[in-house]
């Protein structure tokens, strides 16, 4: 039995999160309760995050990593997650960033929207994290945000230091810090910020600040350890079709800081972390997701993610195909099952519970997740009406996780 999170659909579309943790024995993690220090500086010595730059070439390295902005007027949005996962006071924390339109920094003129039709702009910052409290800060102003090409780098500034010009690139955290008053940078290896909530979110519990620096350490990435890494889409993910797109860029790692919670500090070593991404044309109509890292009695790192929903066919206004996956990594092995090598089929009520279970030629996978608690709306980056309410997620789940190699006749073997 794991721990696990999950997320469904509002009046529009919806989706599971990823499983809460459980105690999980023999993980180096402390959690501590102090006033917000404003740096890192106070971190004990034991949990203080190393900051190195992003290596080039990296080992585990995804595809579609980088930012997919062509440059173009077309609509369009990318979209990350980031999740750190503390087993020992049961606790997560899921960093979301969205950048909607970004042809445009600011709001359209009315011209622009004669030529181009209504569009949304902006970048959001949200984080779903402890007690399943929540905080969201989005500017409707781009120009200050920043992402690679060709890896995982991305950053925002919200508001700046006076006498200072933000970064537009990766920076050490001692700069970063000189800088931005408000915002984030974030790497394959790196992750820190500061965010106050913007007042927007009446109808859910907040907090009014979170900060945070940790350093991770890439266990997993989307495929076999020391083996290529995969598109999580497959080859489709290349192409502007079967919009949106979705990559896992680490399905597992270990995560060492801090991450300071409305005046609550969490510290934390080797707990488990795991990133994503969306980009494309618009969020799909309805999703779900489950994702989890923390498992009880399972010797090794683990790592599940299942997604599935419904996503528009370019040029098809009105047609939409419903897509299901499930991908495990266990043992440096990635057990992979998708529709275009196997089946996947799915049960899903409208909270509360998710049966996912697929078959490939050699293996079969099977998964619950169930949650009693009422979960957290949260925002998504929608072509009608920009980053609103569309989901709810929760950190707070029990979650079963079976995988059985087939016999030679196609039984469940062990």
């Amino acid at each position: 039995m794991a721990a696990a999170a999950a997320s469904a659909v509002l009046a529009g579309p919806g989706r599971i999160a990823s499983p809460s943790p459980r105690r999980r024995s023999g993980r180096r993690v402390a959690m501590a309760v102090s006033e917000p220090s404003g740096g890192h500086e106070t971190t004990a010595i034991s949990r203080r995050p190393v900051y190195v730059p992003t290596p080039t070439n990296r080992e585990l390295r995804t595809p579609h990593s980088g930012y997919h902005f062509d440059g173009t007027a077309r609509a369009f949005f990318e979209g990350w997650y980031f999740k750190v996962s503390i087993p020992e006071c049961r606790q997560s924390f899921c960093f979301m960033y969205s950048m909607e339109n970004p042809a445009f920094t600011k709001p359209l003129g009315m011209l622009e929207k004669a030529i181009h039709g209504p569009r949304f702009t902006g970048v959001g910052a949200q984080i779903l994290g402890a007690y399943d409290k929540y905080i969201c800060q989005f500017s409707e102003e781009s120009k200050y945000f920043w992402g690679s090409r060709h890896e995982l780098i991305l950053g925002n500034t919200f508001t700046a230091r006076e006498d200072s010009k933000p970064p537009s690139g990766e920076v050490p955290p001692q700069e970063f810090n000189r800088c931005v008053s408000e915002g984030f940078q974030v790497t394959p290896v790196w992750h820190q910020g500061f965010i106050r909530d913007d007042g927007r979110s009446n109808y859910v519990q907040t907090v009014n600040t979170a900060r945070w620096e940790y350093s991770t350490r890439p266990v997993y990435g989307w495929g076999d350890v020391n083996s290529k890494q995969k598109s999580t889409a497959g080859w489709l993910a290349a192409f502007p079709v079967f919009e949106p797109h979705w990559q896992t860029c680490m399905a597992g790692g270990l995560s060492t800081g801090w991450i300071e919670w409305d005046g609550e500090r969490f510290e934390f070593e080797d707990a488990l972390s795991y990133s994503e991404k969306n980009w494309g044309g618009g969020f799909p109509r309805k999703w779900f997701w489950v994702q989890c890292n923390v498992f009880e009695g399972a010797s090794g790192e683990v790592a599940l993610t299942s997604a599935g929903g419904l996503r528009n066919l370019p040029g098809l206004s009105d047609i939409y195909e419903s897509v299901a996956l499930i991908g495990v990594h266990f043992g440096g092995t990635f057990y992979e099952f998708v529709p275009w090598t196997g089946s996947v089929s799915w049960q899903i009520s409208p909270w509360g519970y998710w049966h996912i279970s697929g078959e490939n030629s050699s293996f079969t996978a099977e998964l619950e997740a169930t949650t009693k608690e009422p979960g957290t709306p949260l925002r998504a980056p929608t072509v009608e009406a920009g980053l609103v309410t569309a989901c709810r997620d929760t950190c707070f789940a029990d979650l079963r996780l079976k995988l059985w190699e087939k016999r030679y006749d196609g039984s469940k073997g062990k």
